[in-house]
This record gives C-alpha cells, structure tokens and sequence, in this order.
C-alpha cells in the first residue's frame, strides 16, 4: 500500500502550483501520478498539463476534476478559501489536500470535516509549517529549556512581486471574471457569519491576512506542540484605516496569554521593499532558549533552522541542529499519501483549522474593539473556542 502511486487532480496551477506543488509532486513520482490539472484560465491549464509528464487532462472547471473517474485525490491550490470545491470533491468521494485558509467560518470546518468523515475520505490542510522537520526537531527539544515564558513570532513579509518575479511562472488573462466575483462574494457572506458586520477593512484583513498568511504561525504552534490562546489583550495594526479597503496590508503587532502562562507576542509585519521573507520563532525558558529560522515559503527545498541555547555557568552553550533537504512542502505531501493508503492518522485535519480559525476571529475581534466597534458571529461566540 506503502507503495502504491496515487493518482491525482490539481485544481488551480498558479504560482504556489507551479513553483512548488507541481515539481515536488514530480519528485515524488514514486507516490503520485498527476492525470488532470484545473485552472480558470484555459491558457495556464494547457500550459501546465502540456509540461507534465504522461498523458494529462486540461480543464477550467473543478467539477470536472472530481467527476473524473480517474482522480482518487485533489489538491485544492486555488487562491483564497477553499469550502465549496472541498466540499464538492468530499462529496464526489475524493480525497481531498487543500491550501490554507481551509475555510473562513468554524461552521465550514465542523461541516467539511463531518462531510469527510461521512465519505471517509481524507481530508488534510496543507499546512507546510506543521510538517516542517525543524518543527518536529523543536518540539523534542522543548524539555530542555525549562518552563516557557515567552513564544516569540516574527514575520518580516515583503511584497510578493519581491518574492516571485525571478520564477518563470505562465500567467493567464483569459479566467472567467464571473467565476473569480463569485469565489470573493462567497468569503465576504462567510466573514459576516464569523465576525457579524465589522467594518470592511477589518473584514478585508481577517479575509486576506490572517486566514491567509497569519495562521501559518498558529498552525506552527500546534506542530510545536503549544496551547493556541483563547482572547487577545492587545492587537495593533498601523498603518490602518477600519474602513478602507483595497489598502496595502499593515503591520500587525499582538499579545495574548497562553494556557500554562506564557506569553504570545506575534509581530507579521508588511514590509513591501525588505530584501527576503524572514520568520523567526523563539522559545524562551526558564533555563534556555529554542531559535528557529524558518524558511522562505518560495526558497529552496529546505527545512527550519534550529538553534538551542542552553546554560553552561556564565556561557552559553549553543548547539546548531542542521535542516534537512527537504521542506515542509514535501513532507506534507508524503503525509497525505501515507494517510489516505493507511500508514499514518491525518496530522492536519479540519478541527485543526477550525482552531486556528477562531484564535484569527478573537484577533480580529480585539483589533475591532481597539476602533470601538464589537465583533459578531462566531467571534462574539467564546465558547466556540
């Protein structure tokens, strides 16, 4: 079964698509065979089945991906959330791997994930950061520094052109721009259920920012094995206008309590000309300190950086772990084969994203009171967490 290869469909080929999913899955060829890829530009989708190898089926809708009799997979890769073809694909009896933000609300993470386990079928959330190695390194070492006290987060975010321009990816004009308006009408009804009617900026933020980027870290935090927080005694982002839209993203600044009593101090700051994406997780003890580096999400195929701090009298004693080659990327994909032939549980499952969804809905929330405005929805429902 180990062996087995199984065979897939890519529902939007874009830049994640073909600057990562794609050549992995082609270098993991030994567990996957591509046989049909999706994108709503007829352009990009011949483009990318023209490149693979074998004979692969081009389309632009994803009802045709699931219906294909033979796909036994999908990997959701489309921009922004993913309910509705993860539904569908559940629904057609596909196992499922799909990008984050796996949903907006928590109502469509308990739906999918009873939809799955009604199928049962697999469906896993392609956290990256989750499967990163120097994570599961990170959290062995976690005994060795004493009682945490702190959890530092640190993004340094430049823009995406700085980050992409210098890879070849084919762009298509030719997507149907009714299919793209619908897809952003869908997540604007799905934030009014999470955060009742706040202000469209903060909406807008919630929407593009923290279930688009800001819960990375918080699915780290899982993968190291900490407790998510509950509330947010502070929340600040700057500069922000609570009702502009179409602004560029600000920087975020955020302080909660963790279970236990450590403190959460997440800083995911825009930086649009900062020379490289820079992310740094810090661990601090009582008796030591864990640093990861964590890598750039379109670099090279490697995993965190992990360094430990530990006390020797008055020196420091600092032990270098040293990466593995491969990235997170590749080890959640090897963890979707595993799970969906029966060698392993789903590490990233929907409950998963539901929680990390409600810590993103009480840091929306506290941003939102900062302005004098209250949180609806599932925010204003504390017990969901």
């Amino acid at each position: 079964m180990t062996e087995r290869r199984l065979r897939v469909g890519v529902i939007g080929c874009g830049l994640i698509a073909q600057v990562v999913h794609l050549p992995n899955l082609a270098r993991l060829a030994d567990r996957f065979e591509v046989v049909h890829v999706c994108d709503l530009s007829p352009t990009v989708a011949r483009t990318v089945a023209s490149r693979a190898p074998g004979a692969v089926r081009a389309s632009t809708d994803w009802r045709d991906v699931v219906a294909d009799p033979a796909v036994e997979a999908v990997i959701v890769l489309t921009p922004g959330a993913h309910g509705p073809i993860v539904e569908g694909a559940l629904a057609a009896g596909r196992h499922v791997l799909a990008e984050k933000p796996l949903c907006v609300s928590q109502a469509e993470a308990r739906a999918l994930a009873a939809l799955a386990a009604q199928q049962e079928r697999v469906l896993q959330v392609a956290y990256m950061k989750l499967f990163d190695p120097g994570i599961a390194r990170a959290r062995a070492l976690l005994p060795g520094i004493g009682t945490l006290r702190v959890v530092r987060i640190t993004v340094r975010h430049p823009s995406d052109a700085r980050q992409t321009d210098h890879f070849p990816v084919v762009r298509g004009r030719d997507a149907d721009g009714a299919v793209i308006a619908a897809a952003g009408a869908y997540e604007r009804e799905r934030a009014v259920e999470a955060l009742g009617d706040l202000p469209a900026g903060i909406s807008e933020l919630y929407r593009g920012v923290l279930i688009g980027s800001v819960i990375h870290e918080l699915s780290a935090m899982r993968g190291l094995g900490l407790p998510l927080p509950s509330s947010f005694r502070h929340v600040r982002a700057w500069p922000f206008d609570p009702a502009q839209t179409g602004a560029e993203p600000p920087c975020i600044v955020a302080l909660a309590d963790l279970p236990g009593g450590a403190i959460l101090d997440l800083s995911w700051l825009w930086l649009p000309d900062y020379p490289e994406y820079d992310e740094r997780i810090e661990l601090i003890g009582t008796d030591g300190e864990i640093d990861l580096r964590m890598p750039q999400p379109y670099g090279p195929q490697v995993a965190a950086e992990v360094t430990v701090r530990l006390p020797d009298g008055l020196l420091a004693q600092r032990s270098e772990h040293a990466s593995d080659r491969d990235s997170g990327f590749l080890a959640e994909l090897r963890a979707f084969h595993d799970t969906v032939t029966g060698t392993a549980g789903n590490r990233s499952d929907a409950e998963g994203a539901r929680q990390d969804t409600a810590v993103l809905q009480a840091l929306a929330a506290a941003l939102a009171a900062g302005y004098g405005a209250r949180a609806g929805g599932e925010a204003a429902d504390g017990a969901a967490r």
